[in-house]
């Protein structure tokens, strides 16, 4: 009846702990339900899902230690106790727990709640607890001790609790409660302890004696180094004066001795500021470290500066591979360069020929070899400068690229244009041209504009582009090549025999300094109107910068020569009988050529 009694209390625990087990199952599979269907809440809930099914599972396992101690008595103890901490191991890992962690050092470990408080919500208060303990200015480490009450193992300071240790925190850690508590307690007094040795009262006194001390060597400091900079101030001042030489270039004094002698002693009195400014970052961070409350800001505050300059140091000596990379393309391209303008130079002075290149090319070809030659260097280094890769440096970039293609179209156009007319030899500097109605000589010709002075030496200043668009004369070119021909036009009456009037103009025309006399001068008679003869001379010279000489010549050559001959230089077109009108010639040649008049002859003729 006895085993039969017990067989049948077995039988009872046992569906007892199956539908217990099967209750426990089916919630723990309800709340993992829940949890993977709600993986996008907020992280509380999730933490609160996770120790609602650790709290189950515990229970199950507290339960089903119950119905071992109760019904099964015959097991071994030792049994029971391997197969708990089996249980609790393979729980613990899937939770994480909630470490206390003061420094990078972890104290315990708490992973179950107590009441309505989560493991991570009992860990931040125990850690503020004993933040605020070891912070205080008065403490002793005898007032921290554990009190036991119905649930809990309480670690106390005082009237206050810092952390309340349960028996499910006992069954975590394989132990009971007053074992864990008495385990904490060393650990909690000796952080608390550490925490009062740097927050103390007595910390706070020596902390404000260290401060006071630094304040005193900051200030004694920058009393010597005032004192040190106004003592050498005036013998410095002598040195320099002694020293220092004017700064010109011509007849223009860029720096003399007064303006060096202002720049040094700016100089000199910024340096004494600067070692100011280096007592102070220096001591000042050092005063606020000494108090732990400050530590934090102090380190940040440093780091406000420190930071950079390390960021700055770090990023040059990352860059230094390529700046050696920049140094060797600009040196390779420097030289390059130079080779190119020595081969040019050589060109121009006409110590090297080339066929089919002139000595005037020269100079433009070596001005566009380059800036292809620094335009591919530019394309080169572009990839290596820090940061080139930034979208901010992009944007800048492409920026600058807009605003100089919108405005240097016009600019654009003269540069091709100026390109074009030299290797069209239009002209060359010192030629005397024509544009247009400007006559005059090209004094500058550059890739943009070419300046001409005129005769009335006035300077004018046309556009490559315009003067692609306008017809160009070259005298100077005509002259050396071919002998520019110089005409003038006269008209003579019908009564004068034209080979007369062809002695008298080329025999002007060869007493004319600057008109060549091979080929000789020579005349053309161009026009045979009503009243009139036109006759043209034309004459050749070389020389195209005197041109406006050497007509003003030949015309006052011409009338010379005409005069001479009693020759009228006119357009008659009335013919009447002279009577009363005198011969229009100068008064020096009217004796030569003036015939008496009838009656004057009557008169003669009486006497």
């Amino acid at each position: 009846m006895m085993r039969m009694t017990k067989w049948a209390l077995l039988l009872c625990f046992s569906l007892c702990t199956g539908m217990a087990a099967a209750q426990t199952a089916a919630t723990a599979a309800a709340q993992t339900a829940e949890i993977d269907s709600l993986q996008g809440a907020q992280d509380s809930l999730v933490r609160e899902l996770q120790s609602q099914l650790q709290e189950f599972k515990m229970q199950q396992i507290i339960l089903q230690e119950e119905l071992e101690r109760t019904g099964q008595r015959y097991v071994n103890d030792s049994l029971a106790e391997v197969q708990r901490k089996m249980r609790v191991d393979s729980l613990r890992q899937i939770t994480p727990g909630a470490p206390l962690v003061f420094d990078n050092d972890t104290l315990f470990v708490l992973y179950a709640r107590k009441g309505g408080k989560l493991a991570e919500t009992r860990v931040r208060e125990a850690k503020e607890m004993i933040t605020t303990v070891g912070q205080s200015l008065s403490f002793t480490i005898d007032s921290i001790y554990t009190f036991e009450d119905e649930l809990s193992t309480d670690i106390m300071v005082g009237n206050q609790v810092i952390v309340s240790i349960t028996d499910m925190d006992g069954l975590w850690q394989h132990k009971t409660r007053t074992e864990l508590a008495n385990e904490y307690l060393p650990l909690i007094k000796q952080k608390i302890d550490e925490l009062h040795e740097d927050y103390g009262l007595q910390q706070k006194l020596r902390g404000i004696l260290m401060a006071a001390v630094l304040l005193f060597v900051l200030y004694l400091l920058i009393r010597f180094t005032n004192w040190l900079f106004r003592h050498f101030r005036m013998k410095l001042i002598r040195k320099v004066v002694s020293l220092l030489r004017p700064l010109s270039t011509e007849n223009y004094k860029f720096l003399n001795i007064h303006r060096q002698c202002v720049m040094v002693m700016i100089a000199y009195n910024t340096l004494r500021y600067i070692l100011i400014v280096i007592y102070l970052f220096l001591i000042i961070p050092t005063l606020f470290y000494i108090f732990p409350e400050t530590q934090t800001f102090t380190m940040t505050v440093f780091s406000y500066i420190w930071d950079p300059f390390k960021d700055i140091v770090k990023a040059v000596i990352d860059y230094i591979p390529n700046i050696f990379q920049i140094a060797v393309i600009w040196v390779c391209f420097y030289y390059l360069v130079r080779f190119i303008r020595y081969i040019c130079n050589e060109i121009a002075a006409e110590r090297m020929k080339i066929s089919g290149f002139y000595p005037d090319w020269a100079k433009p070809t070596y001005f566009i070899l380059r800036v292809l030659l620094y335009s591919l260097m530019f394309v080169m280094i572009w990839p290596l400068l820090p940061n080139s890769n930034s979208q901010v440096f992009q944007g800048v970039s492409v920026f600058i690229g807009i605003i100089v293609s919108l405005g240097s179209t016009s600019i654009i156009g003269n540069l091709i244009s100026g390109m074009v007319m030299t290797y069209m030899r239009l002209f060359s500097i010192g030629d005397y041209i024509k544009v247009g109605d400007i006559v005059g000589e090209v004094v500058e010709k550059t890739i943009l504009v070419t300046r001409i002075r005129t005769r009335k030496n006035e300077i004018i200043t046309i556009q490559n582009s315009n003067l692609m668009g306008s017809q160009t004369s070259n005298y100077t070119v005509a002259a050396k090549n071919y002998g520019l021909i110089m005409h003038t036009k006269v008209t003579i009456g019908y009564d004068v025999p034209w080979q007369k009037v062809k002695e008298i103009m080329e025999s002007a025309a060869l007493e004319t300094p600057g008109i060549k006399h091979k080929p000789r001068p020579f005349m053309m008679t161009t026009s045979l109107d009503d009243y009139y003869v036109e006759y043209e001379i034309n004459a050749f010279t070389d020389d195209a910068v005197r041109l406006s000489t050497i007509y003003s010549n030949l015309h006052q050559n011409l009338l010379k020569r005409f005069f001479e001959e009693g020759v009228e230089i006119m357009s008659p077109h009335i013919y009447a009988h002279r009577t009363d009108l005198d011969l229009q010639v100068p008064p020096e040649f009217k004796e030569e050529f003036e015939t008496p008049q009838p009656q004057e002859k009557e008169v003669q003729a009486k006497k």
